[in-house]
């Protein structure tokens, strides 16, 4: 893997993103607490994997430069519905972890109520954001309301659900496979689909037979269970120190994981095999004159990274 790649895609996006999250919440509210804890978590580090996919589609397709500040928007948004999860997700009440990105969780500096504020206001005002851009453009409705959906039920919070209800309990793999789907692949399919949903300006009737929307997708779905896969086996062999958070909680919460499941070697081959799905869909795209490069670098860290 060339970590040079992946760390220029990093600083690229980080340079992309930056601007626009600065300006998701008004000046005028900044001294407020909630707010103050909001930009905690956003601002707190991290690889920004979701806005930087935004970036490799747009740039994969080719689409329209007119577009980017839609979609630097979108990413944004996208980047605060993640945060919120985060913020949500190291509650005593889910997972009880006191360190991400290698600092302290929110409700450890701010406390359980403000954080618990600090996730419902980025999720509330990612939401106004789709609103108020659907309002300026109609054409982006159904860009706004599929990323609102993989957020709610039928994505990231159907996970959640499928998760704390699955502690202490044997699941079968499929099972493992649509919660992972919904909690960690629904927003990585948001920030694939959505530049080409935008460009487009695409229907939901539209979205289920487009054959470059239905490839998006999928490269979505593999990327998120590669991702995901990789992350239960470094919840086992790796420390918190390079993680930038607790590890071994999986079995501290008895939660079932592709590595409980399936061995850390079995675990290792269906990285392998999501991967070689990955490449697959990527020489597709190739073939069809659509530059891949940036796609394949990201492919090779997700399949490599140790932290």
């Amino acid at each position: 893997m060339s970590e040079a790649g992946i760390v220029a895609l990093m600083q690229k996006t980080e340079e992309w993103i930056t601007p626009e999250l600065n300006t998701v919440f008004e000046k005028n509210i900044s001294d407020d607490i909630t707010v103050k804890a909001a930009m905690y978590s956003l601002f707190a580090g991290g690889k920004r994997l979701r806005p930087m996919m935004m970036r490799l589609t747009s740039g994969m397709l080719g689409l329209d430069s007119s577009i980017d500040p839609d979609v630097k928007y979108f990413a944004a948004t996208l980047e605060m519905i993640h945060t919120y999860s985060l913020i949500h997700d190291d509650l005593p009440a889910m997972d009880n972890d006191d360190l991400r990105r290698g600092k302290p969780t929110c409700h450890k500096v701010y406390g359980e109520g403000i954080a618990t504020l600090a996730g419902d206001l980025l999720l509330n005002s990612a939401m106004e954001r789709l609103f108020s851009i659907s309002e300026k453009n109609p054409g982006y409705i159904f860009a706004a309301s599929a990323m609102a959906s993989n957020a709610g039920l039928y994505g990231m919070i159907g996970g959640q659900s499928i998760d704390i209800a699955s502690t202490e309990k044997n699941i079968p793999l499929e099972k493992l496979i649509e919660l992972q789907e919904k909690k960690t692949g629904a927003l990585i399919e948001a920030s694939i689909v959505t530049p080409y949903y935008l460009s487009k300006q695409m229907t939901r009737e539209q979205s289920a037979s487009d054959e470059t929307a239905i490839a998006l997708r999928k490269l979505a779905s593999h990327i998120g269970l590669a991702f995901q896969i990789r992350d239960d086996i470094l919840d086992v062999i790796s420390d918190s120190e390079t993680l930038g958070k607790s590890t071994g909680k999986d079995e501290r919460d008895s939660k079932a994981t592709f590595v409980t499941l399936l061995g850390l070697e079995g675990a290792e081959n269906r990285v392998e095999a999501e991967i070689a799905s990955i490449k697959d869909i990527l020489a597709d795209f190739r073939n069809k004159g659509f530059d891949t490069t940036d796609y394949e670098i990201l492919t090779d860290y997700l399949a490599n990274r140790d932290r």
